[in-house]
């Protein structure tokens, strides 16, 4: 099999899975000719997209923004939240420094973030 190698290859591979989409459903036998250009072409999609759209892990600096976010806090009143002051939190915002075990831990309870995530593992 090939894979698809640049951006006008993936635009048409695109369109052409949209095209067969109305055509294939749940109830297509998989030997069905438009099933099987269906499979080959979304497989052949998604690596590409794989490859050179990849969004990657957060960080937990965008975890924490987001978190800020969802929950109406500002710097000074997550610093609270986690029990650390607002110049050691904003040292973790940046990247200056990681938090330590204890903290990581008040991070994951305080803010229902999942510990892998906080310690980015």
């Amino acid at each position: 099999m090939t894979k698809i190698e640049n951006e006008s290859q993936y635009k048409w591979a695109m369109q052409r899975v949209e095209e067969l989409l109305p055509l294939v459903n749940d109830d297509t036998p998989v030997d069905d000719p438009h099933s099987i250009e269906l499979t080959l072409l979304s497989n052949l999609v998604a690596d590409y997209s794989d490859e050179h759209f990849s969004i990657g892990e957060p960080t937990l600096t965008d975890i924490l923004k987001l978190r800020m976010y969802e929950m109406g806090l500002t710097q000074a009143a997550l610093s609270k939240i986690i029990g650390v002051s607002p110049s050691r939190l904003s040292d973790y915002m940046a990247g200056k420094s990681e938090p330590t075990l204890k903290v990581a831990r008040m991070i994951s309870k305080k803010l229902q973030i999942d510990a892998r995530v906080v310690l980015g593992v």
